[in-house]
């Protein structure tokens, strides 16, 4: 499979990221989102990143005006239809995100691949909603998608070897490394990741230590680039308690049970960096 030109559903924080690195690592790109004003905003996101890369000389005057040749905007799936791939980074939920893929089953070439950007539901799930499981994966970036050098794949129950070799081939084309899980919920760095975050918060709601001393221990003891909850901010609280809540439903394993603090917060709609405020307020 020849991957040149790549879909992309959903132009909030990921999907903005995602068609800006594709489009810079020369790749037609076509976003898609809902209407028109959710669109400008998804554009501007895109644009605006790719300006501060040339304030800050991340890339050349060449390099950037090249991007910007390769990208369009649209509200139409049907534009889609002659994609390679297409890669969604709608909300993580997934009556959504099935009703986007049966959508797409139905616009896009029988070799098309179909990627979801989730980071805790199941491929094979989202993978039903299709009649080409085979050629259906998981393509988890990390945020912001320029700068983090990892993409996590995770294979679907009836995801094809030639599907995830396209698709790895793919995430090297973008400068990315690649690591491969299978399909359990959290798949390889959420997994890990979700206990660590709780268990900061049950230390934060317990008393132990107030979120400053918490994040600098682990911060300057474990040599960690930020502290727990500011990473939970950075996350976002609501995101943090749906993957927790999810992994927890599959699990049943009280590591992954949500502390009460968090499920207040979130339901006070103290969200973290992306409303600006969570444990710590931000400008």
């Amino acid at each position: 499979m020849d991957i040149r030109k790549v879909g992309v559903i959903g132009c909030g924080l990921m999907g903005s990221g995602i068609a800006e690195q594709a489009a810079r690592s020369g790749f037609t790109v076509v976003v898609r989102e809902v209407n028109e004003e959710v669109l400008a905003a998804g554009q501007k996101r895109v644009l605006g990143s790719m300006q501060k890369g040339l304030q800050r000389n991340k890339l050349t005057q060449t390099e950037h005006d090249d991007a910007i040749r390769q990208l369009s905007f649209t509200t139409s799936v049907a534009d889609l239809a002659y994609c390679d791939m297409v890669i969604e980074a709608a909300t993580e939920n997934m009556a959504i995100k099935k009703k986007i893929f049966a959508e797409l089953d139905g616009v896009v070439s029988a070799e098309t691949i179909l990627a979801s950007n989730t980071s805790s539901l199941s491929i094979a799930d989202i993978a039903s909603a299709t009649q080409r499981p085979d050629k259906v994966l998981g393509i988890h970036f990390f945020n912001p998608v320029p700068v983090m050098p990892l993409i996590e794949y995770v294979r679907g129950f009836l995801t094809s070897d030639e599907t995830m070799t396209a698709a790895r081939a793919f995430g090297a084309a973008l400068g990315k490394k690649t690591v491969e899980s299978k399909d359990r919920p959290g798949f390889i760095v959420n997994r890990l990741l979700i206990p660590y975050l709780l268990d900061a918060i049950n230390v934060l709601e317990q008393g132990v230590a107030s979120r400053e001393d918490i994040d600098l221990g682990v911060q300057l003891g474990l040599n960690h680039p930020m502290g727990p909850l500011t990473l939970a901010d950075f996350v976002g609280l609501d995101t943090l308690l749906f993957i927790a809540d999810a992994m927890y439903e599959e699990f049943k394993d009280n590591r992954y049970a949500a502390p009460p603090l968090l499920r207040r917060m979130v339901i006070a709609g103290y969200w973290g960096r992306k409303n600006g405020k969570g444990f710590y307020t931000y400008g």
